[in-house]
Parts: C-alpha cells; structure tokens; sequence
C-alpha cells in the first residue's frame, strides 16, 4: 500500500477519534455536574474554556473527514489497495489523548505539575467512556473504509464481477474433415491410373 493511501487511513480515523474523545470528555462532565452552573464553573476553573469553539472544531473534522473519504475512493479507483483501519489504534490513542488533554487544560490554567488530576471522578469517568466512543468510532471508520472501496469498485465498473485469471483461450472448430486414407491402403496411387485388379482363378471341376 503507498503512502498517500496509508495517509489517507490515519486522516480517516483521526477526526472519529478525535470526536469520540470529545463526546465522552463532554458526557463525563455532564455525569459528574448535572447542574449547568456548577458545571460551567468546574470547566472554567480547570481550563476548558477552549470548548466554545467546539462546533468549529468539530466541522474542520468533518472537512479532514471529507478529504479522507475522496482520497480512498480515488486510490481504489487507481487500485492502490485497501486501506486498513487498525483497531490498536482507536483502543491506545483516545484513551491517551484524554489522559493527556486533562493534564494540559490543568497545566494551562496555572495549576503547577496536576498529577492530582487522576483523583477526580471526571478523569475516572472519563476514561472509562473512552472505550466505548472509541468502538463506535472505530466502526464508522470501517464503514467510510468499505464504502469507500465500494464507490471505488462502482467507479471502475466491476461492482461484484470477479477478477477472470488463467483462462485458456479455446478455438472450437467449425467443420471437421476425416483423416485421408493412405494412398497405398486400397491399391490406388496418388498419380496415374488405379492399379488393375487381378484375374479371379476359376478351377473347372470335371
């Protein structure tokens, strides 16, 4: 598989990751802080004032998302291979990236080396959601990734129609002659006249 293919793999999964993260990073704070006051304090304290421009955010994903989709159906079309979507990567990645995200929100806001961070239920909670946003954004990557091959397959005119290897030309024979008998096997030569037939030998009997 090239690299622009592999490429395009990493910038399909990322925006879903990405987005998966943020959604279980929103629901823990959502779990943990169910009043909208008491919330929106506990995330100004600890640095999450960034999540304004979370709709911005969210639609370059989409955008990087398109991207990706276009530049898979164009190395399918090219027959580039298929794009594999790594299941390592969506179980290791968000679970880091949160992990790393709330110690920088943290860091950000002045608060000296957070290790503290682990105590709280919204790291706890937080973490634990990672796991499941994380499968649901691994099938929609496999998903984009099949479709994708499909509009691909559709592209080149071969939807379902299997590849024909190591067919034989066959030549079927339109008329059949006999085999010519042997100019020699009935006593007539190729040139000249046939060869008298002998005399038949009567015995007179008295």
């Amino acid at each position: 598989m090239s690299r622009r293919r592999r490429a395009a793999a990493w910038l399909l999964m990322l925006p879903l990751m990405l987005a998966g993260s943020q959604l279980a990073h929103v629901l823990a704070y959502r779990l943990v802080y169910p009043q909208s006051q008491v919330r929106l304090r506990e995330l100004l304290a600890t640095g999450h004032s960034y999540m304004g421009y979370m709709p911005l955010l969210l639609g370059i994903g989409a955008a990087l998302e398109l991207v990706a989709f276009g530049s898979l159906v164009a190395g399918g079309v090219r027959r580039r291979g298929r794009a594999p979507v790594s299941p390592w990567a969506f179980a290791l990645l968000p679970p880091l990236g949160f992990a790393l995200q709330e110690f920088l929100e943290r860091w950000l806001a002045g608060a000296s080396y957070p290790w503290w961070m682990v105590l709280q239920p919204t790291f706890r909670i937080g973490l634990l959601l990672q796991l499941p946003f994380a499968l649901a954004a691994f099938l929609v990557a496999r998903l984009l990734s099949r479709v994708a091959d499909r509009v691909a397959s559709v592209l080149r005119g071969k939807v379902e129609r299997p590849p024909r290897v190591g067919l034989v030309p066959r030549w079927a024979a339109l008329a059949a002659w006999p085999p010519r008998p042997r100019t020699l096997a009935d006593g007539h030569a190729g040139r000249g006249p046939p060869r008298a037939a002998r005399p038949a030998t009567v015995a007179l009997c008295r």
